[in-house]
């Protein structure tokens, strides 16, 4: 069992700094909000209008759908896999 009055909770709060923000939300968030096996069309109909991050900027996920020719998502790394061929992988710009 964990002690409350452990040592790292005594210290001051971690402070996240006060750069750009990222647009879109990252593409595992989506991801763990769906349940497996998912059609491509309950996907587009529970988070189609949801923007993601992506190398070029935040996009809807449905449009990335539309390229995506994959109709049934067995498992959570198919559907992550197939949308990351689409967007590509890389840095992130911020605003």
């Amino acid at each position: 069992m964990a002690d409350d009055t452990d040592e790292e909770s005594e210290g001051p709060p971690i402070e996240l700094g006060d750069g750009p923000d990222v647009a879109g939300v990252p593409l595992a968030q989506i991801s763990s909000r769906l349940t497996y096996g998912i059609e491509q069309s309950t996907v587009r109909h529970r988070e189609g209008d949801t923007e993601i991050r992506t190398p070029d900027g935040p996009r809807e996920l449905g449009d990335i759908l539309d390229a995506v020719d994959v109709p049934y998502f067995e498992r959570r790394q198919e559907f992550e896999t197939a949308i990351r061929e689409e967007i590509g992988t890389g840095p992130v710009p911020t605003e």
